[in-house]
């Protein structure tokens, strides 16, 4: 199958790129736990499934060498992951 396309869309924010595929303009990668709710209702639908590495989770980086500020190492231990 030969498919031609012109023209192409850039947004710099995820919500614009949203807005965009809902109302049809297009694919867009976009992660899964922002979209969960336009999939369970069936707006949105999964492209390319099998070629979709799973998703680990968040990272913080930060440099380990310096002392972080009381504000910074509350961040961290509320984003901590707990089972």
């Amino acid at each position: 199958m030969k498919v031609r396309v012109d023209g192409q869309l850039v947004f710099n924010t995820g919500l614009l790129r949203m807005n965009a595929v809902l109302a049809g303009l297009g694919l867009a990668y976009i992660p899964e736990d922002l979209v969960k709710r336009e999939i369970a209702d069936g707006r949105l639908i999964r492209v390319l499934a099998d070629w979709c590495a799973p998703f680990a989770g968040y990272h913080l980086y930060y440099p380990s060498r310096r002392q972080p500020t009381p504000a910074f190492a509350v961040l961290v231990e509320a984003l901590r992951y707990r089972k």
